[in-house]
């Protein structure tokens, strides 16, 4: 499964088979099986997750025992607790294969190694943290702004993969909605098409 890390690797940076080889070195894979756990709520994360086949899905549950999905990881997505990671905290959430998957992880102090020997890598993770703060920001601002329905529309239209792998009371949970009302506005939403 490193050939797949190996091709994300290649596809947005240059990188040495040297370091290529490093890289693998200080890596894991790990399988995991359906709705087996990555991260369970009350446990430091220490690792950076990287989704080499499969989904998963990060959540908190409040104390009504509702979940909040988070967000979903699919391939070639990273995954993990960047809270829990940087402040050596207890983790809020729980991370939970959706599919049988498989994950490549490294822990914090090997990727703070790697982030040392190949500067591109650094650049990199920055990037797409950076992307990710700023769909996070987007995310925000459209349950803040947004209808139901036009958080419905915008998830099929940004994530339509997603939208055909994850049962729709967690896409209902990432919405922020209860599952009736999105079957209420799939329903309106089928009923305008005819």
């Amino acid at each position: 499964m490193f050939e797949v890390f190996r091709k994300y690797l290649a596809d947005k940076i240059n990188v040495s088979q040297a370091d290529l080889a490093f890289i693998e070195s200080v890596s894991v894979i790990r399988r995991l099986k359906k709705h087996q756990f990555l991260l369970n709520s009350g446990d430091k994360w220490k690792l950076n997750a990287f989704v080499c086949e499969g989904l998963l899905r990060k959540f908190s549950i409040d104390e009504k025992g509702q979940e909040h999905t988070v967000y979903f990881a699919v391939e070639n997505w990273w995954t993990g607790d960047r809270e829990s990671l940087m402040n050596d905290t207890s983790s809020k959430y729980n991370i939970e294969a959706l599919d049988d998957s498989v994950v490549l992880l490294i822990h914090e102090d090997n990727f703070q190694r790697i982030f040392e020997k190949i500067p591109h890598f650094r650049d990199l993770v920055n990037s797409i943290l950076q992307k990710s703060l700023n769909a996070a920001h987007a995310r925000i601002l459209a349950a803040i702004m947004s209808t139901a329905e036009e958080k419905y529309l915008f998830f099929l239209k940004s994530s339509p993969l997603l939208a055909n792998r994850v049962p729709l009371h967690m896409q209902a949970s990432y919405l922020g909605m209860t599952p009736e009302t999105l079957s209420r506005i799939r329903k309106q939403l089928n009923t305008k098409k005819i």
